[in-house]
């Protein structure tokens, strides 16, 4: 029920979540780049805003995980995206009456990650099904690219964006425009307890059509709620990066 749920951030203590750890096991994937969860449709906040109190600093945590982890990516050279979900089941404006109200907390908060954490080099956006009036995103767009001149947007604000996202699919051979499959380490997109793991054959395959379709792909990881991200999972990312090292020159910068 949403009165449990929306109250689950009293407890929410990710007590074991290390930013420099993460960006290490990237690193030792073979990844050049990272996105992570700022905001999902359940409207909670990884990152301290100004905007709303429903936040992780609010939590028994405290701290701002987004900026930590902006810090471990500049730190060690790894891109930095931060995925942002425009739909916002929680808030009290969202498609009602006062939707122009949301529409200016959305901007806000845009404004608030592409100002307060460095370079960003991705805004991963998930509003599917939503159209460009929903978010103002032709003025989102522009905003985003002018504090942030370099950041590379996705197609999911009602804009054709920067580039095509297929899900849960490699994407098909497309030369015209850039693409990038996201696809799950796992069966689901966050962390549950024995979810079936891809093996390394699958997650090679996967990875070497989408180069050989000209496309990128983005590896889902949901880290468990100590803020690790799971050992097997952790192994397999490594596996991965072994063979990268091994065979890396037919999958990096090739078209």
């Amino acid at each position: 029920p949403g009165e449990v749920y929306d109250n689950l951030y009293k407890r929410f203590n990710p007590v074991k979540f290390n930013a420099k750890e993460w960006v290490s096991i990237a690193k030792a994937a073979g990844m050049k780049y990272l996105v992570f969860t700022s905001k999902h449709h359940d409207g909670f906040c990884m990152f301290d805003t100004k905007h709303t109190s429903y936040k992780i600093t609010k939590s028994p945590f405290k701290r701002d995980v987004v900026a930590e982890l902006a810090k471990a990516c500049h730190e060690g050279g790894i891109k930095l995206g931060f995925y942002y979900s425009p739909p916002d089941w929680h808030h009290p404006d969202y498609r009602t009456e006062n939707h122009a109200r949301y529409i200016k907390y959305l901007h806000g908060q845009l404004q608030e990650l592409c100002s307060n954490y460095g370079r960003v080099d991705i805004i991963w956006f998930d509003g599917l099904g939503g159209k460009a009036e929903d978010w103002d995103s032709e003025n989102l767009l522009k905003m985003v690219r002018r504090l942030q001149p370099h950041v590379i947007i996705n197609n999911r604000a009602g804009l054709p964006g920067d580039h095509d996202t297929p899900e849960q699919r490699v994407g098909r051979v497309q030369t015209h425009r850039p693409w990038e499959s996201c696809i799950t380490i796992c069966r689901q997109w966050a962390w549950k307890p024995d979810d079936r793991m891809k093996s390394l054959n699958e997650c090679i395959g996967i990875l070497v059509r989408c180069v050989g379709g000209d496309g990128n792909l983005l590896l889902n990881v949901g880290p468990m709620p100590t803020g690790e991200i799971e050992p097997r999972q952790v192994a397999r990312l490594k596996e991965i990066g072994a063979w990268l090292k091994r065979w890396g020159e037919t999958i990096y910068g090739t078209r």
